[in-house]
């Protein structure tokens, strides 16, 4: 799949906005603390990757009934669905200047995921949290994500490139009292 930059400006991908508020000082504490441990910028998104997948759980899987959209909020209570999940590794990520966007798939509902840019290409992650049939994985050698779209369901990845959260997502997401809620509003479309 082509994957297409919603803005053709780079710098559009490392920009602070409200949910992806990488100049929080928990943003930059974490950070600080995982750049600290890994000697590139290789290794850094890695090491922010699997924080995030594994250190912050997925409230579906946890049964938080807690709902976090921003990403400093999803470091500090420690969960998040997708989208939430999503915003604390682009926040992540552009700390250390890496271009990081969001991106989507269509699950029957929208799926909210990353791409980061390495050596002129984008390479799209998925942190939402391994169970039993999802692995998820870093790559930047061909995709390892948790889930793939089976067209004959009417699964699709939407190839856009977003620098910020797409207004139906955060709209779920500021809108809904609690996860409950949340599940009976999630976008179907982008």
């Amino acid at each position: 799949m082509q994957l297409i930059q919603e803005n053709p400006d780079l710098s559009a991908y490392l920009a602070v906005d409200e949910a992806i508020d990488h100049h929080h000082p928990l943003v930059r504490a974490v950070s600080a603390r995982l750049a600290a441990d890994v000697h590139d910028s290789y290794e850094y998104a890695r090491a922010a990757f699997e924080y995030v997948r594994d250190r912050v759980t997925h409230s579906q899987d946890a049964d938080d009934p807690r709902v976090t959209w921003r990403a400093s909020d999803v470091l500090e209570q420690g969960t998040g669905i997708c989208y939430a999940k999503a915003h604390a590794l682009a926040a992540l990520l552009r700390a250390e200047d890496i271009p990081t966007a969001l991106c989507y798939q269509h699950l029957g509902v929208v799926h909210g995921l990353v791409a980061v840019r390495f050596h002129g290409a984008w390479h799209r992650q998925d942190p939402r949290g391994n169970k039993p049939g999802v692995d998820a994985r870093f790559s930047l050698d061909g995709e390892r994500l948790a889930f793939t779209p089976d067209p004959a369901q009417g699964e699709t990845d939407h190839p856009v490139l977003y620098a910020a959260p797409h207004p139906a997502v955060l709209r779920a997401l500021r809108s809904a009292a609690d996860r409950a809620h949340l599940w009976r509003t999630l976008p179907t479309a982008l």
